[in-house]
């Protein structure tokens, strides 16, 4: 589960078409560690809480939920619903 989060993050943040620092700053996180923490999410090194997790959906305009689909599809159709 923890590898679909990181590969949603990353997809996500690109479509959106954000840096690491500039989702991190905006999601909160202090500007010295912001490139470092979302990096560090996105490769699994670190656990992202779900505080932060719902921080980080918000600035990147999807559902919590669409960072734990397991499946493509269902993915977007969480996404798609999200934006109606």
């Amino acid at each position: 589960m923890h590898e679909i989060f990181c590969k949603r993050l990353k997809q996500a943040r690109l479509s959106q078409g954000l840096s690491q620092k500039s989702l991190g700053i905006a999601a909160g996180l202090d500007e010295f560690v912001a490139s470092t923490r979302i990096n560090r999410y996105e490769k699994g090194i670190h656990q992202v809480d779900l505080d932060t997790a719902q921080r980080l959906a918000e600035v990147l305009e999807v559902p919590v939920a669409y960072f734990y689909a397991e499946d493509d599809g269902l993915a977007e159709v969480i996404v798609e619903y999200h934006r109606r």
